[in-house]
């Protein structure tokens, strides 16, 4: 019984083997029918989508730089251009390695020199370790200490480089020329970026050079020829002070406006304007950059470049300056610069400037600065002082503090007339004019002009600001009295940025109100009636000029009149738009208010006072009317500020416009700094060579 009983019990298990089986059979079935069902579905509906992504290619977008825009002065001279310059290039690929890039570097070393570049210690000796079989040697030299940390593990490839690097600096190995100039070209590719397109050599390059490459290139992958640009002055660099400077590609973008120049589409390398017009007007000089399609394979590299948009050269700029005429006045200011030198007035001086307008328009039409170094007697170009320099300007601003007395009623075009009584302060030295002590019993305010009377200037003040005056010993001014005198000034420009088109204007510096112990400083009221306090620009004070030349409207000073685009020959400029004249303010005068100053700026020149100042212009013609100025302060010492002992000094200044009726010129000089007793008649002399000299170009 037993044994029957074993034996159905071993037959249900030898039946039951095959059934496991099938189940797990079945299921691979399953799996496997399911496996041939998604590879199908994949095959049908992704088939393309994969084999497109077997076959990618990388298509980039890549920009090229185009010539930057020109600029011409009024009669159509070009300033500023580009000098075309042939060029070695070369475009990075995606795919490059360092073996490949020193391979390249070697063999273009044979073809080119970079004598005007030096390699640094470090690029010397990358460029030698990119040779596989050096740095795999000098790597192998190395303690384990210098591959391994204290755990045993391997240093990182970066760290283990370094201190490869610092082994073989320790060598002193000598490098060839060719060496030298192939270490350079090695790190020039490395730096570029994937896809752009960088300059090896861009200047200098010789036709034996550019031959040599030309036969060559199929064995140098990478390398092009091509043309580069560099400004060009073909009258001359002098008014490379106004126009500014470009950065080379070594220098690219500067580091200050780094991010928002990447924002706006610049890549590092990029030159941009660094300077004055040039920075001023960097988004119309710079162009449009061409655009070309890239379409790069993983192991192919560059399959094939397609330009896309062959891009747009910079926007021309036509100023509003005569070359001619800019050239005439710095050699004017110069020659009469030195005769002040030859004459021993300039130990102290800051320089001269000069700056001519149109008072109708604010077209500027000559800037013209000499910086003199006290120190070291050198002198240097500075036409922008004529916007970033500040001097105290004396009585050339006195035109101001009459328009202002009979704007405010204190006089009126019929009576004007002013005691001519110095000032007497307690505890101050008297407040007078340079003639003496009762040359005149009372002025005018014409004649007071004439003969620059600065007492007439501060009787005026006195009664302007409401001050209680007792001479010898009492002076009280209302706390807005310096208030009252600067908004005046400020409605002819004087101690105001004129909005002139070009970065880094000043506003002048306005001198202190109050003492350290809170006191109104009443004396210096009464200086600033006449000039004798606030400092401004030399700008400001041919826009001053201007608005009382041309009746009232005090006109933005401008350098570019037009906006325009040069022709693929470089001859012809289409205008795109015109500067428009704008008017800032208009002076709110009567006419017979403003003939009061209009008569007495003419006297100042051409009357017969024997205290007049400027009678000497009175042959020039055509006509000219203005008002010179003279102002009393120390010399600057930079290293000394605080120097108790530091000499006196003038600032000579004239104002003028000219003809004296329907002026068409506008001129500003100024001499800052000059010996007190060898101040000559050295603003005049300029002043009337510009206006000569102007009228003469213009007929």
């Amino acid at each position: 019984m037993n044994y029957l009983k074993q034996s159905k019990g071993s037959n249900r298990n030898s039946t039951s083997t095959p059934l496991r089986m099938k189940i797990i059979l079945g299921v691979i079935l399953v799996l496997f029918l399911l496996l041939i069902g998604q590879l199908a579905y994949l095959q049908l509906f992704y088939g393309g989508r994969f084999q497109a992504e077997v076959q990618q290619t990388d298509q980039k977008i890549v920009s090229n730089n185009v010539p930057r825009g020109v600029m011409y002065d009024s009669s159509g001279k070009i300033l500023v251009g580009n000098k075309a310059n042939n060029a070695i290039t070369y475009t990075k690929n995606s795919s490059i390695t360092s073996s490949q890039i020193y391979k390249v570097s070697n063999h273009l070393s044979q073809y080119i020199t970079l004598d005007d570049e030096k390699p640094t210690k470090r690029q010397l000796y990358d460029y030698y370790l990119a040779n596989s079989k050096i740095s795999e040697k000098e790597t192998a030299k190395l303690p384990k200490s210098e591959r391994y940390d204290s755990n045993g593990d391997a240093l990182s490839s970066s760290q283990i480089y370094n201190n490869v690097l610092k082994r073989v600096e320790k060598q002193n190995i000598h490098f060839t020329k060719r060496q030298k100039t192939a270490a350079l070209i090695f790190n020039k590719i490395s730096g570029a970026y994937t896809l752009s397109t960088i300059y090896i050599k861009n200047k200098g390059l010789t036709d034996r050079e550019m031959a040599l490459v030309g036969e060559h290139l199929s064995e140098l992958p990478g390398v092009g020829i091509g043309t580069d640009w560099s400004r060009s002055y073909p009258n001359g660099k002098s008014i490379k002070s106004i126009i500014g400077s470009v950065s080379s590609e070594k220098a690219g973008l500067p580091s200050d406006n780094l991010q928002y120049y990447l924002t706006q589409g610049y890549s590092r390398n990029d030159r941009v304007g660094t300077s004055y017009l040039e920075e001023k007007y960097e988004p119309l000089l710079k162009g449009t950059k061409s655009k070309s399609q890239v379409v790069t394979k993983a192991k192919d590299g560059v399959e094939q470049t397609k330009t896309v948009y062959k891009g747009q050269s910079g926007a021309s700029l036509i100023l509003t300056m005569n070359a001619k005429y800019q050239q005439e006045v710095e050699k004017t200011l110069k020659k009469v610069y030195a005769s002040a030198q030859a004459a021993g007035a300039t130990q102290y001086s800051n320089g001269a400037y000069a700056v001519a307008m149109n008072p109708k328009t604010g077209a500027l039409l000559a800037i013209a600065g000499i910086d003199h170094n006290a120190k070291t007697g050198k002198n240097t170009d500075d036409a922008l002082g004529v916007i970033n320099k500040s001097f105290v300007m004396g009585s050339a601003i006195k035109g101001a503090t009459v328009a202002g007395g009979l704007m405010n009623g204190i006089i009126s075009p019929t009576n004007s007339v002013m005691p001519d009584t110095p000032i007497y302060l307690p505890g101050s030295p008297i407040k007078k004019s340079v003639y003496p002590v009762g040359t005149f019993g009372s002025l005018d305010a014409p004649t007071a002009l004439e003969v620059s009377s600065n007492i007439y200037m501060m009787q005026l003040a006195l009664r302007w600001v409401n001050a209680k005056y007792t001479p010898h010993s009492f002076i009280s001014m209302p706390s807005d009295a310096f208030t009252k005198l600067r908004r005046n000034f400020a409605m002819f420009g004087l101690g105001q940025k004129t909005g002139v088109d070009l970065p880094g204007e000043v506003s002048g510096i306005q001198g202190r109100s109050y003492n350290s112990a809170g006191q109104l400083l009443s004396g210096s009221v009464l200086d600033l009636a006449y000039g004798n306090y606030d400092a401004y620009t030399p700008i400001q004070l041919v826009q001053y000029v201007s608005t009382i030349a041309n009746g009232g409207y005090r006109m933005r000073p401008y350098l570019v009149q037009s906006v325009g685009e040069t022709n693929a020959q470089g001859n012809k400029v289409s205008i795109l738009y015109n500067n428009k004249p704008q008017v800032q303010m208009r002076i709110p005068w009567t006419q017979d208010q403003l003939d009061v100053i209009h008569q007495g700026f003419y006297r100042v020149v051409h009357g017969t006072n024997s205290w007049g100042t400027a009678h000497s212009l009175k042959d020039v013609k055509p006509s000219i009317s203005g008002k010179t100025g003279t102002a009393q302060t120390f010399y600057y010492d930079e290293d000394n500020p605080g120097n108790p002992k530091a000499p006196e000094v003038i600032n000579a200044t004239f104002v003028g416009y000219a003809p004296s009726k329907d002026p068409k010129l506008a001129v500003a000089v100024v001499f800052p700094g000059l010996d007190p007793d060898k101040e000559g008649k050295y603003t005049l002399e300029v002043a009337k060579a510009m206006v000569e000299d102007y009228f003469k170009l213009n007929k």
